[in-house]
């Protein structure tokens, strides 16, 4: 009998920890593991078919305190090997069902956050209960994954838990395939032949990107010379974003397509790539937009810019919302391009297959050659 794997998620359905397992649970079930997704109504990940060797199981109920039954009685059932599961609320639930369901299950819970940032903007009773979660059931499981070297010391410091319970695992952001790639250009105009130079950015049009520092910068830039803008993704803030370039002169020359699925070709063709974060728990864009090849310039945030670039090594770090030194950082980023080859080495350890043999070395479970489940 194969050993069983359990991931049990309840995620936005667009977040990293979705791509991630999007990348993570068919790599695994490639290595020979029978797979289980633990599926909670309403949330992610989703996949459109369960992919070769995965089993989906839907929980039956539409919220992660809800499914709690269901996964006493899966548990109990079918006994995984060791069961994986994601962001607080979920880990809680899993640390209670397995208790529940007297089961040897491993459980490794898994937090991609700098969480003092993010408990900070959350209320009293939420830091608290999280905190004391933290603190009293984690130290209870097999062991803690974490994205950054920078997240496990925050967590550490901040919730008390060892640090020889917590362990940085890479996240599997990018294919192989990826690396070799050439990638056709995007359909945007501003990205054919002739057009000026584009500095891009994605992530959500949110607080936590502070994509307004990119347009001040960004227009200091303009300044100087021709180049245009291009930030890829939704949210809350797309209004005030086009307001503030109208504000700073630089409307027509700033552009917000929206949401795009596959940001590889527009990766590959931007002269500089823009991260602003105020915070991260890894910062997946970076990785992507390396493994393509392109200069990144970011913000030395809490936590992971500084360890994907290696202290600086692999791109351009400039200090949290300081308008001048990212702007000073795009421009020199538009006028050296470093080898695409020299780039890329940064993004490996990123790469899915070698973030999955560190998943089940972390998980406690045998490295497996990928096989082919046609």
């Amino acid at each position: 009998m194969r050993d069983k794997i359990a991931f049990y998620f309840a995620t936005s359905g667009h977040s990293g920890v979705d791509r991630a397992m999007h990348n993570l649970i068919p790599a695994v079930a490639r290595r020979g593991y029978a797979v289980d997704l633990l599926h909670v109504r309403k949330h992610g990940p989703h996949f459109e078919e369960p992919p070769a060797g995965v089993r989906i199981i839907d929980l039956g109920a539409s919220h992660v305190y809800n499914s709690l039954p269901a996964v006493v009685r899966y548990l109990r059932q079918e006994n995984p090997v060791v069961m994986l599961s994601d962001k607080d609320r979920v880990n809680r639930t899993a640390f209670f069902a397995r208790l529940l369901a007297r089961v040897p299950t491993r459980l490794v819970f898994s937090s991609g956050t700098t969480l003092s940032i993010e408990l900070a903007h959350r209320g009293f009773l939420d830091r608290t209960i999280q905190r004391w979660s933290f603190r009293h059931l984690y130290r209870r499981v097999s062991n803690v994954i974490v994205t950054s070297e920078g997240v496990k010391t925050d967590m550490a410091d901040y919730t008390g838990l060892p640090l020889q319970h917590i362990e940085v695992v890479p996240s599997p952001v990018v294919p192989s395939e990826l690396f070799s790639a050439a990638l056709p250009k995007p359909g945007h105009p501003w990205f054919q032949e002739g057009e000026p130079p584009v500095v891009l950015a994605v992530g959500e049009l949110a607080r936590r990107k502070d994509f307004p520092t990119l347009i001040r910068a960004f227009a200091e830039v303009r300044k100087r010379q021709r180049c245009r803008l291009v930030i890829l993704g939704r949210g809350r803030d797309r209004e005030k974003l086009l307001a503030l370039a109208g504000e700073l002169d630089v409307a027509e020359d700033v552009a917000l397509p929206g949401f795009e699925p596959g940001p590889y070709p527009y990766m590959a063709h931007a002269a500089v790539f823009a991260f602003t974060s105020l915070w991260e728990g890894l910062g997946f864009v970076i990785i992507e937009a390396l493994a393509v090849g392109t200069p990144v310039v970011a913000t030395d945030c809490p936590s992971g810019p500084r360890e994907i670039l290696q202290d600086g090594t692999y791109g351009r770090l400039v200090p949290v919302g300081d308008v001048n030194a990212v702007s000073a950082g795009i421009e020199k980023a538009l006028t050296e391009r470093p080898r695409r080859e020299f780039l890329q080495q940064a993004a490996w350890p990123y790469e899915i297959e070698n973030s999955t043999s560190a998943y089940l070395k972390a998980m406690g479970l045998g490295e497996r050659p990928p096989a082919d489940l046609g």
